[in-house]
């Protein structure tokens, strides 16, 4: 009788502590819906309060989505409300055609900033680098406006003249650029071959990206004669802002033999995702050199980052931009969509690239070209010393054969060739020298 009546006070008191324990959390969560009804309160009392008192009539449709937008707008850079014709551009960027200026945008501290000007579009012939802050659109300030609200002023009809004002690191004073707006046609892949070395522009992730690079690559091989014939691959994604996430799995999958090519960590456990390479490899084994700078972001660092992990292709520039984000187009009612930030996404070793970008391997950065040395290089050109055969009286040099010295000649032209391109684009000309080293080292196959 004792021991029961023991263990019914036993039980009596693990009855007080245990409730007050399992009641905590249900209060805490009452409490907060109580908090979030309370809120959303305060937003429709806000909300009748513009309608009716606001010093100008107000659409309600505008205040609606302003207000969604702002909400999305303020957890990260790239999560936004899209309107039916925002959504409706977005479909048409994937398939590879759009009106614009063709430039990327990312929002800083309240300020526009280019991620990378597209290839040969109207901004990247006007000038605009990467890592521009846009200021002003046609005079009127950005600061102050969402990323979305900057980017409509710079929308307009094709044709139309704009004026940007432009901050830019290596100026000292803010300056304007104008552009006319045209109509964006993407070509996602270009593809050419310098030297025996194949060098392939990826310059977008859009939905013809692989069909593009296998054609390119396809093409350049049969035109060299055969792989044999080949030194190896140059893939260059400098100021490519990125794109499909499928697109850049297929383009890292298409060198690639076996392993992870990316995977997804969302915020629960079960949101995460991985995929991995299948066996065939577009390149057949040769080497690759892949470059990036501070344009290359999202699709085009998850490409750089396998490829890199892999220890399948060096890379060679400057650090990438760092947007390790994924987000995913949520279609809503109305035509409208949502933007939303829903997983990071990591490289096959493990690591995060957001905000810290992928290291290149070897950095090189690009020279900026003065003008002032242009003349210094002509005059140096002008008094270069003269060569032994430049000398009268020379001895002639009678052990070559014809074949001999149409063969030197060849070699000497592509020298020339190389020397041009190290002036042109320096990154690229180290990109093909390092592929040249690497095929001189290796054995025969």
């Amino acid at each position: 009788m004792k021991k029961f009546l023991i263990a019914a006070m036993l039980g009596g008191l693990l009855g007080v502590v245990v409730a007050p324990q399992l009641a905590a959390p249900l209060l805490a969560k009452e409490t907060d819906q109580a908090q979030t009804y309370k809120q959303l309160e305060l937003f429709g009392d806000i909300f009748d309060r513009i309608r009716a008192q606001y010093v100008e009539e107000v659409d309600d449709k505008r205040l609606i989505e302003a207000a969604i937008n702002g909400m999305l707008t303020s957890l990260d850079p790239h999560s936004s409300y899209l309107s039916p014709d925002d959504a409706d551009d977005m479909r048409i960027q994937t398939r590879g055609a759009f009106g614009g200026l063709g430039i990327e945008v990312t929002q800083e501290d309240g300020f526009v900033k280019v991620i990378t000007p597209i290839d040969d579009t109207p901004a990247a012939e006007a000038g605009v680098e990467p890592g521009d802050f846009i200021t002003h659109v046609d005079g009127e300030g950005l600061l102050g406006l969402t990323l979305d609200e900057a980017v409509q002023l710079m929308r307009g009809p094709v044709g139309s003249e704009i004026v940007i004002t432009v901050v830019r690191e290596s100026e000292p004073e803010p300056f304007d650029i104008k552009i006319i707006r045209d109509t964006i046609k993407l070509t996602a892949v270009r593809d050419k071959t310098i030297g025996e070395s194949v060098v392939m522009r990826v310059s977008t992730f859009n939905d013809q990206t692989y069909p593009n690079l296998e054609d390119g690559i396809e093409k350049q091989i049969e035109a060299a004669g055969g792989i044999e014939n080949i030194n190896g691959f140059v893939i260059d994604l400098r100021n490519n802002p990125g794109g499909l996430l499928s697109q850049a799995i297929k383009v890292s999958d298409a060198f690639l033999e076996k392993g992870e090519i990316v995977s997804t960590r969302g915020r629960a456990p079960e949101d995460g995702d991985r995929w991995n390479a299948r066996a065939g490899d577009l390149a057949q084994g040769k080497p690759i050199v892949v470059l990036i700078n501070g344009g290359s972001a999202s699709a085009s660092e998850i490409v750089a980052g396998a490829l890199q992990d892999h220890r399948r292709a060096i890379i060679v520039g400057t650090k990438s931009f760092g947007k390790g984000s994924v987000q995913t187009i949520m279609p809503l009612a109305g035509d409208g969509a949502m933007r939303l930030t829903t997983a990071r996404y990591y490289t096959p070793s493990g690591r995060s690239i957001q905000a810290l970008g992928v290291s290149p391997d070897i950095i090189v950065e690009q020279p900026r070209k003065d003008p002032s040395s242009l003349e210094d290089e002509a005059a140096e050109e002008a008094g270069a010393m003269r060569s032994e055969a430049d000398l009268r009286g020379s001895l002639n040099n009678d052990s070559l054969s014809e074949a001999d010295r149409d063969q030197i000649e060849q070699e000497r032209a592509r020298a020339e060739e190389a020397a041009k391109l190290r002036d042109d684009d320096f990154q690229l000309s180290y990109a093909i020298d390092l592929l040249k080293g690497l095929s001189a080292i290796q054995p025969a196959q």
